[in-house]
């Protein structure tokens, strides 16, 4: 008697350590599916502007209606080449354009406000205030990035082109000045977000280099 009950008593415990497994494994189970099912929403959501097509892109780039950047500049020209840190923000509600130099230190502070036709520099270091009424040519300012939105809608020689991640929209200006004379915007497709800006003279040398350090878009599309 006492032998049967051993081996019940065996037998039950035997049973009893094989719930617990397959209880573990059912619970490890469910938890790896769980984590599994969140990183993927997280993928997805993470993606869902990749999905985007060039075209698509290009629209919500072109109906930008506010942004805050920061960005590296350099500018070559024939003799030199000059680099700055400038930050930039512009509203079009407000048709309004700022930009303030960071470097180089010597014109640090340095800010230019374009409101409509109106040019206003300020330099406070020296007291500066200088204001440009009705003066459209000292507002179409190739740094902005507006003023390549504004030549992409009008222009008649223009293309997008989509390379790896990357979305490329250029265009080719048409008042011939051989120093702008070509322009293209690079975007991550990821994010829809501008990476940097080129503007080419007449041989298509890179005569100003925007690179995007920082930006934040707003965009009516």
């Amino acid at each position: 008697m006492n032998n049967i009950k051993l081996k019940k008593l065996k037998y039950q415990k035997n049973q009893n350590k094989n719930r617990i497994i397959i209880i573990s494994i059912i619970i490890i189970l469910i938890l790896i599916l769980i984590l599994f099912k969140i990183n993927y929403k997280s993928e997805n959501s993470g993606n869902n502007k990749s999905n985007k097509t060039s075209n698509e892109i290009a629209e919500y780039i072109l109906n930008i209606s506010s942004y805050n950047i920061t960005a590296d500049v350099t500018i070559e020209s024939n003799k030199n080449t000059n680099k700055y840190i400038l930050k930039q923000e512009y509203s079009k509600d407000n048709n309004l354009s700022r930009q303030i130099v960071e470097e180089p230190e010597n014109i640090q502070g340095l800010t230019t406000t374009f409101e409509g036709d109106i040019l206003k520099i300020e330099y406070s270091k020296i007291g500066l205030t200088k204001i440009y009424e009705d003066y459209k040519e000292l507002t179409e300012n190739h740094l902005l990035l507006e003023t390549f939105l504004e030549d992409y809608k009008k222009s008649e020689n223009k293309k997008i082109e989509e390379k790896d991640d990357v979305i490329e929209m250029s265009l080719k200006l048409s008042d011939n000045n051989k120093y702008s004379m070509y322009k293209k915007l690079y975007i991550d497709k990821k994010t829809c977000k501008p990476l940097k800006l080129e503007v080419q003279d007449i041989n298509q040398k890179i005569r100003i280099y925007i690179l995007y350090n920082e930006i934040n878009i707003n965009s009516k599309n």
